[in-house]
């Protein structure tokens, strides 16, 4: 999962190299960082003791993806992304978004508190 996380913020950032300058502190910045936080908080989360404490990053992670994913619809609107990568970009948000409810769901399960993952359906 971290890997996929990885390849997508790499693909995000080669993707947003030819947005206008004018996104430069907006779109552009705000998409690398979904991202990025995408990656790194599975990163993090997984370098922490307990379940409890994983599912935390894991959910920080799962919203941000959800971010992502509005990002790549706004950017294809404004015209700054084909329909193609558009549609490359989100298959990817979604499989990663399906790992991590895979994993968030199994971490619950293993919590005798767990109150359960509420995450829409994809």
């Amino acid at each position: 999962m971290w890997q996929a996380a990885r390849r997508l913020t790499i693909s995000t950032y080669e993707l947003t190299a030819e947005f206008p300058q004018s996104e430069e502190y907006g779109l552009k910045a705000q998409m690398r960082r979904a991202s990025v936080s995408i990656c790194t908080n599975i990163a993090e989360g997984s370098g922490r003791r307990g379940d409890r404490e994983f599912r935390r990053f894991l959910d920080i992670a799962m919203g941000s993806a959800f971010e992502l994913e509005c990002e790549v619809i706004l950017s294809h609107e404004l015209e700054f992304i084909t329909e193609v990568t558009k549609e490359r970009t989100l298959t990817a948000v979604n499989e990663i978004r399906r790992m991590l409810l895979g994993l968030i769901s199994r971490l619950a399960t293993t919590e005798p508190s767990a109150s359960g993952v509420s995450w829409p359906a994809m």
